[in-house]
């Protein structure tokens, strides 16, 4: 029978959720792996030595075409020494990331780029990020490896549509509007792109119905449905009262139509229990639609571990964005706790703890090889532990000391080498560009992403484009002529 991924299903797997978080709450770590004072230097050199690596791979990158290739060489074996020598992973782990998720990454910065070449670095990060997790779960369901069009469509839905909901500056109603709208072409309604973000939006969604044909796959839909509706209440975090900016609270960031928030009064605030439940959905949701675009039929324990695989990446997020939450006042489990006075130890005990879990019910899967898997636990608590080491100030002393032995780098040198490498973006610009040409087998591009968004207005009955916007596409239609005429 299949599942039914209705807010109902969601609801249920929030409560699931908050059951085994609260069981994760003990007063010790749990059992981790340790580093001495030595291991930890002789892992930051290794780390310093591939800095200085790519630092030649990007100078090399900037020569020529044929010298560009070799970059790219280059930076692949680097990224298997840096695997092997500075994070600690064995051989097998270091092959998957390499000779899986690299080539992911890849093809991804150049289907983007040719769709759309405004999109900053960071962006494209993010929707990479996505993109691994959806490829790692392809293989958990016993599904190939590989970058499909519908899960590049999916991890560019953040860049497009999450982070402008999450934009504090944006009026409440403009939110509402755009939500609306696309709530509505989640559903299946046909509406004309009144702008370039809703264009684009309504591609990436033309690109998974293109793959995953509705009436056949409607589990795809809803799971679609349900992050777009906990993205919704998670709005309910950007305000921490009755106004910001001025602009009163919008409805649709008052938690209370679904029960999990305050009720009308609009002057209190959610307290860490309703954060969390709003934490857990946005964070669940959204690997569940990963889960469904690896494949589409999960079973009932495939969709309770992707959901809950969902929460713990949330909250490492959280963690991570704690400084810039408490900055822009939204609301989390760990700035509602450091607005309170708290140190945040205990939470991240809880969350090392919830990460272990999280990854017994993944060694319980029957798919999955076990190289992939440790490559996994490891991405986790790295991702918590590195978190942990940005957030010194929230924390007691004690408590660093503490957890530090169990990280592979000290927590000074993560600070420093932040920090490096933030001022080293320029440096490191050639080897994206390097990465955006073409390679020999490289899949051609997804045939929704070749149509651009004024054709489609002009198909469905719009009579006037705006011509500055037209404009700005026009390279996007002749970066797909030169991509499709190499790799088509």
């Amino acid at each position: 029978m299949r599942e039914d991924y209705s807010w109902t299903w969601i609801e249920a797997q929030v409560a699931l959720t908050l059951e085994v978080w609260k069981a994760c709450a003990q007063s010790a770590l749990p059992e981790l792996p340790r580093f001495t004072a030595k291991e930890q230097r002789a892992r930051e050199k290794a780390y310093d030595e591939g800095l200085k690596e790519a630092g030649r791979a990007a100078r090399l990158a900037e020569r020529s075409p044929a010298k560009r290739k070799q970059a790219r060489e280059q930076i692949a074996a680097l990224f298997l020494r840096f695997a092997t020598s500075a994070l600690g992973l064995g051989a097998e782990q270091g092959a998957l990331v390499t000779k899986r998720f690299l080539p992911v990454s890849a093809e991804l910065v150049r289907w983007t780029h040719a769709f759309d070449p405004e999109m900053s670095l960071e962006e494209i990060i993010q929707a990479a990020r996505n993109a691994w997790i959806a490829c790692g779960m392809q293989a958990l369901v016993g599904r190939p490896m590989k970058l499909t069009p519908s899960i590049l469509a999916y991890s560019l839905l953040y860049p497009y549509s999450d982070n402008f909901l999450d934009q504090p500056e944006i009026s409440g109603i403009e939110k509402r509007e755009f939500s609306e709208r696309f709530r509505r072409r989640l559903r299946g309604q046909s509406l004309a792109a009144r702008n370039r973000r809703e264009a684009s939006v309504w591609t990436m969604v033309r690109m998974i119905e293109e793959e995953y044909p509705r009436q056949f796959y409607p589990q795809v839909f809803e799971s679609l449905l349900a992050i777009h509706q906990a993205q919704e209440e998670s709005l309910a975090q950007l305000w921490m009262g009755p106004e910001r900016n001025g602009e009163s609270i919008p409805p649709m960031a008052q938690p209370a139509r679904s029960g999990w928030g305050t009720d009308s009064d609009r002057d209190r605030r959610l307290n860490s229990e309703q954060v969390l439940r709003i934490s857990c959905a946005k964070g669940g949701t959204s690997v569940l639609a990963d889960a469904c675009l690896a494949r589409p039929e999960l079973t009932a324990r495939e969709a309770t571990f992707s959901f809950q695989w969902g929460v713990l990446l949330q909250l490492g997020d959280d963690l991570q964005d704690v400084g810039a939450d408490l900055e822009r006042g939204s609301l989390t489990l760990f700035t509602i706790a450091v607005r309170e006075g708290r140190p945040l130890d205990g939470l991240v005990r809880q969350l090392l703890h919830f990460s272990e879990r999280v990854a017994e019910q993944m060694e319980a899967l029957e798919n999955g090889a076990a190289a992939l898997k440790d490559l996994m636990r490891t991405s986790w608590r790295l991702l918590i532990l590195m978190a942990a080491a940005d957030a010194q100030p929230y924390f007691t002393k004690e408590f660093l000391a503490e957890l530090e032995p169990h990280s592979g780098f000290s927590f000074s040198f993560q600070r420093k080498r932040k920090e490096k490498l933030a001022g080293r973006q320029a440096l490191y610009a050639p080897l994206f560009d390097a990465f955006l040409e073409e390679e020999t087998g490289t899949p051609s591009v997804p045939m929704a992403l070749r149509v651009p968004w004024t054709e489609t207005r002009a198909r469905q009955g719009e009579d006037s484009v705006d011509r500055e916007e037209l404009d700005d596409f026009l390279p996007r239609r002749e970066a797909f002529a030169e991509l499709s005429s190499v790799s088509g």
